[in-house]
Parts: structure tokens; C-alpha cells; sequence
């Protein structure tokens, strides 16, 4: 079975272009610029598809599906 690793990322949704803009370190969370607008799913969308590319690995949202804060799963 492939080992997991977890992190908190606080996303911004409609931005001007997907980046990460700065890591907390008290609160081991990452704050992430997404292009793509809170509706229907899609600044979820956007988010694994961009943390897919900047990782290379498989991403998925595990929790916080409709706050800003999400508990985001990479799979090694």
C-alpha cells in the first residue's frame, strides 16, 4: 500500500493565477492562490490539478470540501 502524506492548505480562490503564496510554520499550513472561482467545485478542481503539478504525485482533498481550509492527501 502507497504511504500518504498529509498537509492543511488555506486556499484563496479567484485569484489572478494559482501559486503558493506562503507556508505557516505554527500552524503547518500552506496558504494557496487558486485561479478559479468558490462555486461548484471548481477551486477544488483547480487546487488538485495545480498541487498535482507542482508535486508530481497524486493529490486528493480529504476534508474541507467547502471551507478554505482542506486537508490535502499526496500519495508517494
Amino acid at each position: 500500500m502507497p504511504e500518504q502524506k498529509r498537509f492543511y492548505v488555506i486556499a484563496k480562490p479567484n485569484s489572478h493565477k494559482s501559486e503558493i503564496l506562503s507556508y505557516d510554520s505554527e500552524t503547518k499550513t500552506y496558504k494557496v492562490a487558486i485561479a478559479a472561482p468558490a462555486q461548484d467545485g471548481k477551486a477544488n478542481i483547480e487546487l488538485v490539478k495545480f498541487l498535482s503539478r507542482e508535486l508530481k504525485k497524486k493529490v486528493v482533498i480529504k476534508s474541507g470540501f467547502t471551507g478554505k481550509k482542506k486537508l490535502i492527501s499526496v500519495s508517494e
